[in-house]
């Protein structure tokens, strides 16, 4: 079973926000950008594509939410989380402020946890989740 999802960011692609296999729901990347738009919080830029505001943290908080509405509208939760998956197109910049929001969002459930260095997301978004909860 997939799930799309009209309260989370429409995908770039041809792809579900989640598919369930068995007790187990697996989710598309996900980004910080937000519902119904294609505006990434924290982040303005010219018509060139040059930054003019960027604020991180703003993307860390709106990915996690989006992250939660995903789940939540999937039938699983917060709690259930079991592997994430966190892609960051600038590691040395943004890693202290992802670890320190990260460690806010996720004080009562710690979910395994891999974090990778990438050049570049599909989008101008600088932080993407991949994530597997359970779901009942």
């Amino acid at each position: 079973m997939q799930f799309s999802i009209d309260k989370a960011p429409k995908p770039v692609g041809l792809y579900p926000h989640a598919r369930r296999a068995g007790n187990l729901l697996f989710l598309s990347g996900v980004g910080p950008r937000k519902p119904g738009t294609d505006e990434i919080p924290g982040l303005k830029t010219d018509k060139h594509g040059n930054f003019q505001e960027f604020d991180f943290e703003a993307q860390c908080r709106s990915v996690f939410d989006n992250v939660r509405i995903i789940l939540e509208e999937s039938g699983s939760s917060w709690s259930q989380l079991i592997d994430v998956t966190v892609f960051l197109v600038d590691m040395k910049r943004d890693f202290h402020t992802y670890n320190k929001i990260y460690a806010e969002y996720f004080a009562d459930n710690q979910p395994c946890r891999t974090t990778v260095g990438i050049d570049s997301l599909p989008t101008a978004i600088a932080i993407e989740l991949k994530c597997i909860a359970l779901i009942s």
